[in-house]
């Protein structure tokens, strides 16, 4: 297929509209995140059944999304592109007029979490599909610019809207954007699917159930639940069956949901690993950074916002900045300069936890950090994707975006479940060597942290105090102000080591070839 063919329909255009969907498609979270207690209190419901719902969504989303791959193939790409926007659409749809919960769980959570399994996958293939060359690049680089900066200034957003307007608002905004994709949907060229079109039951359930289970154990996790080992054991053995599966499917040369053979290529695997260690690092900097800012500075949501804007912008700028300068720049020098300048940013806040006294104090190491992630999100679409052939790119989307949302998930809830834990710990361990409080109540904290551990500010903690002396009181923020700080540096500590895992995997993606564009000789799968 020539580049003529493949640019058809004014390309710049529909790469700003693919960064478009994107950009609804994280930001969407981020805005019924910071909206709950608005959401709890105009619809007169409970947080636990909000937070439901968020966690539901996720787990949906997870739970289809190699499905949502090969429905593309079955139904054509351009098809599940539209599809998915519209289950985003209805969800956003139903959050401005909802007047209870269950229609935020129906349309919000299950309706656009399919949305979002048939999304995903769809848009990286049709990017795919559309550009070829250093315009699949920087298309490539846009969408991961528009990802990162929805995930970075979502709350930000978010936080301003609920704040000075309504949390309606923000959805109705989704609404619009999505109405203009939609609207632009005719430059898209959809690329035929040449393979077998038989659907592969079993391996459709095993992915729902390991997909679904290890989430679902992480989402469990998270929100201190039982039953986190059995969830996360269920979704690997879920795995464990779904690639024994897709191996024997391939011996007897039937149709699978997933070719097993993408695995074989050491640019497929080591650009899937690249993915999950930096979204697992932008997870656990997206958690302990927003409870630094609003539980130890006593920010709100729009100061914690603009406080993260040097994450957010260095991101976007270098993002877009590599996906059109790289020029012959191997892809994976760029990579591994990404993961090294996430590294040296996220050491570099480690000892500025204690000592910075207001938000922008974190500036420079904020700036580098974003700068390493806007220079990976620039390339690892495009290392992973780029040279796999054709007929196997719904499938190898599928599989790239799984990685990127297990790895967001998991880096949220290991860095806030170590904060936590750190937090209890620290705390406990000052009480414990108190000479202000008495055994009874140096037992009372110890009990209490046990089964409710919390980052509060130190305002929250003395409303909760009132009914202690003075003595006891000053005590406790004492022990509180100490303890903050050292739980966020070790929970620092999630984002810094996945960024030198990925360094580490870097180094290995300079010694293989570059990856070339479909076609070549270096196919995968080809």
């Amino acid at each position: 297929m020539t580049g003529d063919a493949r640019t058809t329909g004014r390309p710049a255009r529909l790469g700003i509209l693919l960064s478009m969907a994107m950009f609804v498609l994280v930001v969407d979270t981020s805005l019924m995140n910071v909206s709950i207690s608005a959401v709890v209190r105009d619809l007169d419901t409970t947080a636990s059944g909000v937070q439901s719902a968020i966690a539901l969504e996720a787990l949906v989303s997870a739970a289809f999304i190699l499905i949502g791959g090969k429905i593309g193939d079955l139904i054509g790409r351009k098809r599940a592109f539209v599809l998915g926007l519209l289950g985003y659409a209805v969800g956003a749809l139903a959050m401005t007029i909802a007047d209870s919960l269950l229609p935020i769980v129906i349309c919000w959570a299950l309706i656009g979490g399919i949305g979002a399994s048939l999304l995903l996958p769809s848009m990286q293939s049709l990017i795919h599909g559309n550009f070829e060359g250093p315009e699949q690049r920087r298309v490539y680089a846009m969408v991961g610019a528009a990802a990162a900066i929805a995930a970075a200034v979502g709350p930000l957003i978010g936080g301003f809207i609920t704040t000075f307007r309504s949390w309606r608002v923000g959805f109705a905004l989704e609404v619009v954007i999505i109405a203009a994709v939609l609207s632009g949907v005719g430059l898209i060229r959809d690329v035929e699917y040449t393979g077998p079109r038989r659907i592969d039951a079993v391996g459709s359930v095993l992915s729902v159930l390991g997909m679904g289970g290890i989430v679902l154990g992480i989402l469990v996790w998270e929100e201190g639940g039982d039953a986190v080992l059995a969830l996360i054991a269920l979704g690997v053995l879920g795995l464990t069956g779904l690639a024994y599966w897709l191996v024997r499917r391939k011996r007897a040369n039937r149709p699978a949901l997933l070719d097993p053979d993408l695995f074989r290529s050491a640019l497929f695997r080591t650009g899937i690993t690249a993915q999950m260690l930096q979204q697992i690092a932008l997870g656990g900097l997206m958690i302990a950074l927003p409870i630094y800012l609003q539980m130890v500075l006593a920010y709100n949501a729009l100061e914690a916002g603009l406080s993260l804007a040097p994450l957010s912008l260095s991101m976007f700028a270098v993002a877009l900045l590599a996906g059109r300068k790289a020029g012959r720049r191997r892809p994976a020098v760029i990579i591994r300069t990404g993961f090294l300048l996430l590294g040296i940013g996220t050491a570099a806040l480690i000892p500025l936890v204690p000592r910075a006294g207001f938000g922008w104090q974190l500036l420079i190491p904020l700036a580098i950090a974003g700068s390493g992630l806007g220079l990976l999100v620039s390339q690892l679409n495009n290392f992973t994707l780029s040279p796999v052939e054709e007929e196997h790119v719904s499938e190898a989307a599928a599989a790239n975006s799984a990685g990127g949302s297990f790895g967001l998930s998991f880096g949220l809830a290991t860095a806030g479940a170590i904060m936590l834990a750190t937090l209890a710990f620290s705390f406990t361990d000052r009480a414990g060597e108190s000479t202000v409080l008495n055994p009874a109540q140096q037992q009372q904290v110890a009990a209490a942290l046990r089964s409710d551990a919390e980052v509060m500010t130190n305002e929250h903690l003395e409303a909760l105090l009132q009914d202690q002396s003075p003595e006891v009181r000053e005590e406790m923020v004492r022990i509180n102000t100490e303890a903050r700080p050292i739980a966020l540096q070790i929970a620092l500590l999630l984002p810094l080591l996945a960024g030198l895992l990925g360094l580490l995997t870097s180094f290995r993606m300079t010694r293989l070839p570059d990856p070339r564009p479909s076609g070549g000789d270096s196919d995968l799968l080809g």
